[in-house]
């Protein structure tokens, strides 16, 4: 009689240290990943190229919203102003304009959606002019994208690779805020922000998921990203009928029912 459970554990014991491997594939692909390795870079950019004494970088910074929370990737400090950015780790083609609700990524033939990231980081200037009590004229927003991605439409200013957002924080020239300021400000942040823990990632995670899924319940455009608005027919065959139409009419006319 063939012993089948030795035959396996013979499987098992020769082929073990693939296990590790395995899950280390799966890191190193994980979206959590690639956002870390995207904050190490413009990290490091901000580190090696901007003066020190100038500019003070605070890092995944978790403040309080209305709704519940939102996270920000880097806060940079400086007499110029305060820089809130976010970082995009993704490869492919870049489409997107400043108002679309969504851009697109195309990797080959293979084409998908995500939130217009300066819809994203609006929130985070707004959130942060709340708790700093100052002006939003003083934050500027910026994107960076990393990896392997380049842009195919025409972007903002501060819509950047790692290297332009150097070019991009040394183009603001005024001082804005004054040494006491600067100073208030980054008490400000460092006071009212989250402890960093483990259980706030967690927190911060569970709430965008929630975010998510109320949005994808919501409908967009099949053209642009934008939302869609429920209109009534008022000519033809169809008057008096419901139907979607893009919030960007007359822009943009698609429609659905």
């Amino acid at each position: 009689m063939i012993d089948f459970t030795s035959i396996i554990w013979n499987a098992i014991s020769s082929f073990w240290y693939f296990i590790p491997l395995l899950i280390l594939v799966g890191i190193f692909k994980s979206p959590w990943f690639k956002g870390y390795i995207g904050e190490v870079i413009v990290n490091f950019a901000i580190k090696v190229r901007l003066d020190k004494d100038e500019y003070h970088l605070i890092k995944n910074v978790t403040l309080l919203t209305e709704d519940g929370t939102t996270q920000i990737d880097h806060i940079l400090v400086s007499s110029k102003g305060v820089f809130v950015v976010e970082t995009k780790n993704m490869k492919g083609w870049i489409f997107g304009s400043e108002k679309q609700k969504q851009w697109t990524q195309k990797i080959y033939k293979h084409t998908s959606k995500f939130q217009n990231p300066l819809h994203q980081n609006y929130k985070h200037t707004k959130t942060l002019a709340t708790c700093l009590n100052i002006s939003e004229t003083k934050i500027f927003s910026v994107i960076v994208f990393v990896g392997d991605s380049e842009f195919k439409t025409e972007m903002p200013a501060n819509v950047t690779y790692a290297g332009g957002l150097i070019r991009y924080i040394n183009s603001k020239k005024e001082n804005i805020l004054s040494l006491a300021e600067k100073q208030s400000v980054i008490q400000a942040i460092e006071s009212g922000r989250l402890k960093p823990s483990i259980k706030t990632h967690r927190e911060h995670v569970q709430h965008v998921k929630e975010v998510q899924s109320k949005k994808a319940a919501e409908k967009t455009c099949p053209k642009c990203g934008s939302s869609m608005i429920q209109r009534v027919s008022k000519k033809g065959p169809n008057a008096g009928n419901k139907f979607w139409g893009c919030s960007q009419f007359p822009k943009c006319r698609a429609i659905c029912t």
